[in-house]
Protein backbone atom coordinates (compact mmCIF):
# COMPACT_ATOMS: atom_id res chain seq x y z
CA UNK A 1 0.00 0.00 0.00
CA UNK A 2 1.67 3.21 -0.95
CA UNK A 3 2.54 5.62 1.84
CA UNK A 4 0.29 8.78 2.25
CA UNK A 5 1.01 12.20 4.17
CA UNK A 6 -0.83 11.04 7.38
CA UNK A 7 2.26 8.97 8.21
CA UNK A 8 4.50 12.20 8.15
CA UNK A 9 5.19 14.01 11.44
CA UNK A 10 6.23 17.57 11.11
CA UNK A 11 8.50 18.54 13.70
CA UNK A 12 9.53 22.56 13.46
CA UNK A 13 12.51 23.55 15.29
CA UNK A 14 11.72 26.75 17.78
CA UNK A 15 15.52 28.15 17.51
CA UNK A 16 17.99 29.29 20.29
CA UNK A 17 18.30 32.76 21.50
CA UNK A 18 18.17 34.14 17.65
CA UNK A 19 21.21 36.33 17.94
CA UNK A 20 21.45 38.03 14.82
CA UNK A 21 17.82 39.07 15.09
CA UNK A 22 18.62 40.86 18.78
CA UNK A 23 16.56 42.97 19.13
CA UNK A 24 13.91 41.28 17.75
CA UNK A 25 13.94 38.55 19.82
CA UNK A 26 14.80 40.58 22.95
CA UNK A 27 11.25 39.06 24.45
CA UNK A 28 10.42 36.48 21.86
CA UNK A 29 11.50 33.69 20.22
CA UNK A 30 12.78 34.25 16.21
CA UNK A 31 9.48 32.06 15.14
CA UNK A 32 7.35 34.16 16.86
CA UNK A 33 9.17 37.09 15.14
CA UNK A 34 5.91 39.13 13.49
CA UNK A 35 6.20 39.54 9.11
CA UNK A 36 4.32 40.64 6.80
CA UNK A 37 2.30 43.23 9.60
CA UNK A 38 -0.29 40.50 10.72
CA UNK A 39 1.42 37.37 10.89
CA UNK A 40 4.31 35.22 12.61
CA UNK A 41 7.71 33.52 11.17
CA UNK A 42 6.00 29.98 12.38
CA UNK A 43 3.17 30.40 10.63
CA UNK A 44 5.00 30.02 7.62
CA UNK A 45 5.90 26.14 7.80
CA UNK A 46 2.78 25.69 10.23
CA UNK A 47 0.52 26.55 7.35
CA UNK A 48 3.26 25.28 4.15
CA UNK A 49 2.18 21.85 6.14
CA UNK A 50 -1.96 22.33 6.70
CA UNK A 51 -1.62 22.91 2.59
CA UNK A 52 0.41 19.81 2.11
CA UNK A 53 -2.24 17.39 3.93
CA UNK A 54 0.12 17.40 6.87
CA UNK A 55 -1.67 17.36 10.13
CA UNK A 56 0.66 16.51 12.75
CA UNK A 57 2.68 18.92 13.78
CA UNK A 58 5.56 19.71 16.30
CA UNK A 59 7.30 22.92 17.20
CA UNK A 60 10.25 22.17 19.58
CA UNK A 61 10.88 25.68 21.77
CA UNK A 62 13.39 26.41 24.24
CA UNK A 63 14.26 30.04 24.58
CA UNK A 64 11.98 32.83 25.22
CA UNK A 65 8.89 30.92 24.21
CA UNK A 66 5.84 32.35 25.88
CA UNK A 67 4.63 34.71 23.04
CA UNK A 68 5.60 31.16 20.54
CA UNK A 69 3.08 29.17 23.09
CA UNK A 70 0.48 31.87 23.38
CA UNK A 71 0.55 32.80 19.61
CA UNK A 72 0.25 28.54 18.30
CA UNK A 73 -2.34 27.79 20.95
CA UNK A 74 -5.20 30.65 20.09
CA UNK A 75 -4.50 29.97 16.04
CA UNK A 76 -4.07 26.25 15.38
CA UNK A 77 -6.93 24.50 16.80
CA UNK A 78 -8.15 21.46 14.98
CA UNK A 79 -11.91 20.43 15.78
CA UNK A 80 -12.73 17.11 17.87
CA UNK A 81 -13.63 15.43 14.16
CA UNK A 82 -10.06 16.00 12.95
CA UNK A 83 -7.20 14.01 13.57
CA UNK A 84 -4.88 16.86 13.58
CA UNK A 85 -3.05 18.85 16.21
CA UNK A 86 -0.03 21.00 16.35
CA UNK A 87 1.70 20.29 20.00
CA UNK A 88 4.59 22.26 21.86
CA UNK A 89 7.52 20.21 22.79
CA UNK A 90 9.60 22.40 25.19
CA UNK A 91 12.93 21.43 26.32
CA UNK A 92 13.11 20.02 29.68
CA UNK A 93 15.57 18.16 32.14
CA UNK A 94 14.86 14.56 32.74
CA UNK A 95 16.24 11.54 34.56
CA UNK A 96 18.28 10.62 31.48
CA UNK A 97 19.51 14.62 30.29
CA UNK A 98 19.94 17.07 32.29
CA UNK A 99 21.15 19.68 29.83
CA UNK A 100 19.24 22.08 27.04
CA UNK A 101 18.69 21.85 23.28
CA UNK A 102 22.77 21.78 22.52
CA UNK A 103 21.54 21.89 18.42
CA UNK A 104 19.31 21.40 15.94
CA UNK A 105 20.04 17.01 15.93
CA UNK A 106 20.75 17.28 19.92
CA UNK A 107 16.72 18.64 20.02
CA UNK A 108 15.05 15.92 17.76
CA UNK A 109 17.45 13.30 20.23
CA UNK A 110 15.85 14.70 23.28
CA UNK A 111 12.42 14.35 21.39
CA UNK A 112 12.48 10.91 20.23
CA UNK A 113 10.40 9.09 22.46
CA UNK A 114 7.56 11.38 21.56
CA UNK A 115 8.21 10.76 18.22
CA UNK A 116 8.28 7.50 18.34
CA UNK A 117 5.04 7.65 20.05
CA UNK A 118 3.12 8.86 17.46
CA UNK A 119 3.81 5.99 15.29
CA UNK A 120 5.19 7.82 11.85
CA UNK A 121 6.85 6.36 9.64
CA UNK A 122 8.45 9.59 8.51
CA UNK A 123 9.73 12.68 9.74
CA UNK A 124 9.83 16.12 8.15
CA UNK A 125 12.28 18.27 9.75
CA UNK A 126 11.53 22.17 9.40
CA UNK A 127 12.96 25.61 10.32
CA UNK A 128 10.73 28.43 11.83
CA UNK A 129 12.70 31.52 10.61
CA UNK A 130 12.37 30.71 6.51
CA UNK A 131 10.03 32.27 4.34
CA UNK A 132 9.05 30.41 1.49
CA UNK A 133 5.36 28.20 0.30
CA UNK A 134 6.33 24.80 -0.66
CA UNK A 135 4.35 21.77 -1.07
CA UNK A 136 5.64 19.40 0.77
CA UNK A 137 3.75 16.20 -0.54
CA UNK A 138 5.72 16.91 -3.41
CA UNK A 139 8.91 16.05 -1.59
CA UNK A 140 7.07 13.03 0.29
CA UNK A 141 6.62 11.78 -3.25
CA UNK A 142 9.90 12.08 -4.71
CA UNK A 143 11.30 10.49 -0.95
CA UNK A 144 8.98 7.78 -1.56
CA UNK A 145 9.69 6.69 -5.29
CA UNK A 146 13.23 6.60 -5.10
CA UNK A 147 13.29 4.75 -1.69
CA UNK A 148 15.65 6.96 -0.26
CA UNK A 149 16.65 7.08 3.67
CA UNK A 150 16.74 10.97 3.90
CA UNK A 151 15.89 13.60 1.31
CA UNK A 152 16.79 17.33 1.76
CA UNK A 153 15.46 20.19 0.03
CA UNK A 154 17.78 21.93 -1.95
CA UNK A 155 17.91 25.40 -3.66
CA UNK A 156 19.66 27.07 -6.63
CA UNK A 157 22.49 29.44 -5.25
CA UNK A 158 25.10 31.59 -6.48
CA UNK A 159 28.66 31.54 -5.47
CA UNK A 160 28.00 34.34 -3.73
CA UNK A 161 25.95 33.04 -1.52
CA UNK A 162 27.67 29.88 -1.13
CA UNK A 163 30.07 30.79 2.00
CA UNK A 164 27.06 31.05 3.93
CA UNK A 165 25.34 28.00 3.24
CA UNK A 166 25.80 24.14 3.01
CA UNK A 167 26.07 23.24 -0.34
CA UNK A 168 25.48 19.64 -1.60
CA UNK A 169 26.69 17.74 -4.62
CA UNK A 170 23.78 16.47 -6.61
CA UNK A 171 24.23 13.84 -9.14
CA UNK A 172 22.25 13.39 -12.11
CA UNK A 173 20.11 10.71 -10.65
CA UNK A 174 19.11 13.46 -7.73
CA UNK A 175 21.87 11.18 -5.05
CA UNK A 176 23.84 13.63 -2.95
CA UNK A 177 27.35 12.49 -3.32
CA UNK A 178 28.95 14.96 -1.22
CA UNK A 179 28.42 17.84 1.76
CA UNK A 180 30.09 20.98 2.42
CA UNK A 181 29.76 23.40 5.07
CA UNK A 182 29.66 27.07 4.09
CA UNK A 183 32.86 26.73 1.18
CA UNK A 184 34.61 29.87 1.25
CA UNK A 185 37.25 29.43 -1.42
CA UNK A 186 36.25 28.64 -5.48
CA UNK A 187 38.29 25.71 -5.40
CA UNK A 188 36.04 23.96 -3.16
CA UNK A 189 32.91 25.61 -4.75
CA UNK A 190 34.42 24.67 -8.02
CA UNK A 191 34.18 20.36 -6.77
CA UNK A 192 30.31 20.60 -6.20
CA UNK A 193 29.09 22.15 -9.05
CA UNK A 194 25.60 20.24 -9.69
CA UNK A 195 23.84 22.63 -12.15
CA UNK A 196 24.80 23.81 -15.29
CA UNK A 197 23.99 27.50 -14.84
CA UNK A 198 26.54 29.87 -14.79
CA UNK A 199 24.48 32.41 -12.43
CA UNK A 200 23.54 29.41 -9.97
CA UNK A 201 25.74 26.63 -10.60
CA UNK A 202 25.57 25.58 -7.02
CA UNK A 203 23.07 23.85 -4.84
CA UNK A 204 22.36 25.00 -1.19
CA UNK A 205 20.47 23.08 1.58
CA UNK A 206 17.53 24.54 2.38
CA UNK A 207 17.32 23.42 6.30
CA UNK A 208 14.22 20.71 5.14
CA UNK A 209 14.82 17.15 5.87
CA UNK A 210 12.78 14.29 5.26
CA UNK A 211 14.07 11.15 7.26
CA UNK A 212 12.41 7.25 7.49
CA UNK A 213 11.71 7.47 11.38
CA UNK A 214 13.61 4.26 11.71
CA UNK A 215 16.97 5.63 10.09
CA UNK A 216 16.60 8.85 12.24
CA UNK A 217 16.49 7.39 15.34
CA UNK A 218 19.39 5.27 14.45
CA UNK A 219 21.69 8.10 13.42
CA UNK A 220 20.46 9.85 16.62
CA UNK A 221 20.87 7.49 18.97
CA UNK A 222 24.10 5.52 17.45
CA UNK A 223 25.86 8.94 16.86
CA UNK A 224 25.34 10.89 20.49
CA UNK A 225 27.80 13.83 19.31
CA UNK A 226 26.22 14.52 16.55
CA UNK A 227 24.45 18.19 17.36
CA UNK A 228 23.56 19.61 14.73
CA UNK A 229 21.76 18.30 10.91
CA UNK A 230 23.73 20.21 8.86
CA UNK A 231 27.09 20.11 10.21
CA UNK A 232 26.94 16.76 11.58
CA UNK A 233 24.20 14.47 10.43
CA UNK A 234 23.83 15.30 6.76
CA UNK A 235 27.58 15.40 5.96
CA UNK A 236 28.02 12.27 7.28
CA UNK A 237 24.82 10.68 6.69
CA UNK A 238 25.22 11.61 2.14
CA UNK A 239 28.26 8.71 2.51
CA UNK A 240 26.56 5.79 4.91
CA UNK A 241 22.82 6.27 3.80
CA UNK A 242 20.80 6.82 0.31
CA UNK A 243 20.47 11.19 0.80
CA UNK A 244 18.43 12.44 -2.46
CA UNK A 245 18.46 16.19 -3.14
CA UNK A 246 15.00 17.72 -3.80
CA UNK A 247 15.24 20.79 -5.81
CA UNK A 248 13.05 23.82 -5.04
CA UNK A 249 13.41 26.66 -7.41
CA UNK A 250 10.66 29.06 -5.96
CA UNK A 251 11.37 31.45 -3.35
CA UNK A 252 12.72 31.04 -0.29
CA UNK A 253 14.58 33.47 1.92
CA UNK A 254 16.37 32.81 5.63
CA UNK A 255 15.43 35.21 7.98
CA UNK A 256 18.39 34.93 10.21
CA UNK A 257 19.43 38.73 10.58
CA UNK A 258 18.16 42.35 11.12
CA UNK A 259 19.03 42.95 7.02
CA UNK A 260 17.69 39.99 5.81
CA UNK A 261 14.62 40.50 7.77
CA UNK A 262 14.10 44.00 6.85
CA UNK A 263 14.85 43.60 3.53
CA UNK A 264 12.55 40.75 2.82
CA UNK A 265 9.34 42.56 4.41
CA UNK A 266 10.03 45.51 2.71
CA UNK A 267 9.57 43.63 -0.76
CA UNK A 268 6.38 42.69 -0.13
CA UNK A 269 5.60 46.23 -0.55
CA UNK A 270 6.19 46.40 -4.17
CA UNK A 271 3.51 45.63 -7.04
CA UNK A 272 5.12 42.66 -8.22
CA UNK A 273 6.70 41.11 -4.83
CA UNK A 274 8.00 37.50 -5.16
CA UNK A 275 5.99 36.08 -1.84
CA UNK A 276 2.40 36.55 -1.95
CA UNK A 277 0.28 36.05 1.39
CA UNK A 278 -3.03 36.14 0.05
CA UNK A 279 -2.69 33.13 -2.51
CA UNK A 280 -6.38 31.56 -2.57
CA UNK A 281 -5.18 28.14 -3.10
CA UNK A 282 -2.10 27.98 -0.63
CA UNK A 283 -3.42 30.52 2.34
CA UNK A 284 -0.83 31.66 5.36
CA UNK A 285 -2.70 31.07 8.09
CA UNK A 286 -2.26 33.35 11.45
CA UNK A 287 -4.19 34.38 14.93
CA UNK A 288 -7.73 35.80 13.70
CA UNK A 289 -8.13 38.79 15.51
CA UNK A 290 -11.46 40.15 14.21
CA UNK A 291 -10.13 43.86 13.93
CA UNK A 292 -11.97 46.47 12.47
CA UNK A 293 -10.81 47.87 9.43
CA UNK A 294 -8.03 50.68 8.92
CA UNK A 295 -9.07 54.75 8.89
CA UNK A 296 -6.80 56.66 6.77
CA UNK A 297 -7.70 59.91 6.74
CA UNK A 298 -6.55 63.18 4.44
CA UNK A 299 -3.23 61.03 3.77
CA UNK A 300 -0.81 59.70 1.14
CA UNK A 301 0.10 55.82 1.07
CA UNK A 302 2.96 54.79 -1.64
CA UNK A 303 4.10 50.88 -2.04
CA UNK A 304 2.52 50.46 1.47
CA UNK A 305 1.67 47.10 3.10
CA UNK A 306 -1.47 47.72 5.21
CA UNK A 307 -2.84 45.87 7.99
CA UNK A 308 -6.48 45.81 10.30
CA UNK A 309 -7.25 47.62 12.87
CA UNK A 310 -5.26 50.80 12.07
CA UNK A 311 -5.77 54.95 12.10
CA UNK A 312 -4.04 57.55 10.06
CA UNK A 313 -4.17 60.46 9.96
CA UNK A 314 -2.96 63.63 7.25
CA UNK A 315 0.47 61.32 7.06
CA UNK A 316 2.60 60.34 4.08
CA UNK A 317 3.89 56.67 4.21
CA UNK A 318 6.25 55.11 1.24
CA UNK A 319 7.20 51.91 0.89
CA UNK A 320 6.83 50.36 4.06
CA UNK A 321 4.65 47.67 6.81
CA UNK A 322 2.01 49.18 8.85
CA UNK A 323 1.16 46.60 11.43
CA UNK A 324 -1.83 45.39 13.20
CA UNK A 325 -3.61 48.20 15.14
CA UNK A 326 -0.73 50.94 14.07
CA UNK A 327 -1.53 54.80 15.04
CA UNK A 328 -0.05 57.09 13.13
CA UNK A 329 -0.19 60.68 14.14
CA UNK A 330 -0.59 64.22 11.76
CA UNK A 331 2.30 65.45 9.71
CA UNK A 332 4.25 62.57 10.25
CA UNK A 333 7.11 61.06 7.25
CA UNK A 334 7.50 57.48 7.43
CA UNK A 335 9.84 56.52 4.52
CA UNK A 336 11.25 52.53 4.30
CA UNK A 337 10.53 51.34 7.85
CA UNK A 338 8.58 48.43 8.89
CA UNK A 339 5.72 49.53 11.75
CA UNK A 340 4.77 46.17 13.53
CA UNK A 341 1.89 47.79 15.36
CA UNK A 342 0.68 46.88 18.50
CA UNK A 343 -1.15 44.31 20.77
CA UNK A 344 -3.91 46.54 21.88
CA UNK A 345 -4.90 50.08 21.88
CA UNK A 346 -3.80 52.32 23.79
CA UNK A 347 -3.04 56.84 23.96
CA UNK A 348 0.45 55.89 25.42
CA UNK A 349 1.98 53.54 22.03
CA UNK A 350 1.81 54.85 18.11
CA UNK A 351 3.53 57.31 16.32
CA UNK A 352 3.15 60.82 17.46
CA UNK A 353 2.59 63.73 15.22
CA UNK A 354 5.45 65.21 13.13
CA UNK A 355 7.83 62.25 13.12
CA UNK A 356 10.36 61.82 10.42
CA UNK A 357 11.00 58.10 10.12
CA UNK A 358 13.13 56.52 7.41
CA UNK A 359 15.27 53.12 7.33
CA UNK A 360 13.47 51.83 10.52
CA UNK A 361 12.12 49.00 12.52
CA UNK A 362 9.65 49.53 15.01
CA UNK A 363 8.57 46.61 17.31
CA UNK A 364 4.94 45.90 18.99
CA UNK A 365 3.89 48.40 21.43
CA UNK A 366 6.67 51.17 20.78
CA UNK A 367 5.43 54.99 21.23
CA UNK A 368 7.21 58.06 19.57
CA UNK A 369 6.59 61.24 21.25
CA UNK A 370 5.93 64.62 18.67
CA UNK A 371 9.02 65.08 15.97
CA UNK A 372 11.25 62.53 16.90
CA UNK A 373 13.53 61.79 13.60
CA UNK A 374 15.08 58.74 12.52
CA UNK A 375 17.98 58.05 10.24
CA UNK A 376 19.45 55.12 8.74
CA UNK A 377 23.09 54.71 9.67
CA UNK A 378 25.71 53.55 6.97
CA UNK A 379 25.76 50.26 6.10
CA UNK A 380 27.53 47.82 8.86
CA UNK A 381 26.84 50.23 11.29
CA UNK A 382 26.33 48.76 14.95
CA UNK A 383 25.22 50.58 17.94
CA UNK A 384 23.43 49.58 21.27
CA UNK A 385 21.82 52.24 23.25
CA UNK A 386 19.29 51.59 26.17
CA UNK A 387 16.01 52.47 24.03
CA UNK A 388 17.75 51.79 20.63
CA UNK A 389 19.54 49.59 18.08
CA UNK A 390 21.18 49.96 15.11
CA UNK A 391 21.64 46.61 13.18
CA UNK A 392 23.82 46.87 9.75
CA UNK A 393 22.76 50.87 9.33
CA UNK A 394 19.15 49.85 10.64
CA UNK A 395 17.66 51.62 13.56
CA UNK A 396 15.89 49.20 15.78
CA UNK A 397 13.60 50.18 18.18
CA UNK A 398 12.74 47.44 20.89
CA UNK A 399 8.79 46.60 21.79
CA UNK A 400 7.27 48.50 24.17
CA UNK A 401 9.96 51.29 24.08
CA UNK A 402 8.69 54.80 24.85
CA UNK A 403 10.80 57.95 22.25
CA UNK A 404 10.62 61.05 23.84
CA UNK A 405 9.01 64.11 22.08
CA UNK A 406 12.34 65.90 19.82
CA UNK A 407 14.50 62.50 20.01
CA UNK A 408 16.48 62.42 17.01
CA UNK A 409 18.73 58.92 15.81
CA UNK A 410 20.65 59.77 13.19
CA UNK A 411 24.14 59.44 11.97
CA UNK A 412 26.84 62.45 13.18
Amino acid sequence: MPATTNEILAVIMGGGRGARLYPLTWMRSKPAVPIGGKYRLIDIPISNCINSGIYRIAVLTQFNSVSLHRHISQTYRFDAFHTGWVQIWAAEQTPESADWYQGTADAVRKQLFEIQATGADYVLILAGDHLYRMDYQQMAKFHWERDADITVAVHPVPREEAPRLGILKCEPDGRISDFVEKPQDKETQDRFISRDDPARPLLGSMGIYMFNTRVLVDILMNRPQYDDFGINVIPEAVHSHKVFGFGYDGYWRDIGTIRSFYETNLQLTSADAPFNFHDPKLPIYTHARYLPGSVVRDSVLKDVMLSEGCRIEKAEITHSIVGIRSQVGVGTHIRDSILMGSDYYSDDIGIGPNCDIEGAILDKNVHLGESVVIRPFPRNTDLDNQTWFVRDGIVVIPKDVDIPAGTRIAPG
